[in-house]
């Protein structure tokens, strides 16, 4: 079985928790930021989704302290664009979303054939990322849409 390039791997773990955590930072912001008469079901989502971030980032340093290194202490980029409408918001996950999708796809490329504890883990995250990035893409449609909000392919 081929060893994994461990430094490059362990780099994209910190990645992947640093994008994570800043997801746990931007999805409380939002939740701050709802107002009008869909708000408390669109806050307990956004706080959902700053729980979920939280396991996701949890499960990354795992995965880093598993390969017997270091946890990265940073936070991902925090990004805003400082428009607070429902579809602003939701255009901003969806970026997000993608840019931590990216992460894990090179997760899967660089331990792929080489260690199946990595190349599940690697998996059941698009997975869990691609599912949550097509919930999000259904929110940004108009009712009757069909089309996909999204230029680009989800899956």
């Amino acid at each position: 079985m081929p060893q994994i390039d461990k430094e490059r791997v362990v780099a994209l773990l910190n990645s992947i928790l640093e994008q994570e955590l800043a997801g746990v930072v931007r999805y409380t912001h939002y939740s701050f930021l709802v107002f009008g008469f869909g708000r408390i079901p669109i806050v307990s989502w956004l706080r959902s989704q700053a729980d979920e971030s939280l396991l996701h980032a949890q499960e990354a340093g795992e995965m880093v302290t598993l390969l017997g290194s270091h946890p990265s202490l940073r936070i991902g980029p925090l990004l805003e664009s400082h428009e607070h409408d429902i579809g602003a918001i939701l255009r901003e996950s969806l970026a997000a979303e993608g840019e931590a999708l990216k992460l894990y796809r090179q997760l899967l490329g660089a331990v792929d054939g080489k260690s199946v504890t990595l190349e599940e883990y690697a998996r059941k995250m698009i997975y869990c990322e691609e599912v949550h990035a097509s919930e999000v893409d259904k929110m940004l449609r108009k009712p009757g849409d069909i089309d996909a909000f999204a230029e680009e392919e989800i899956a």
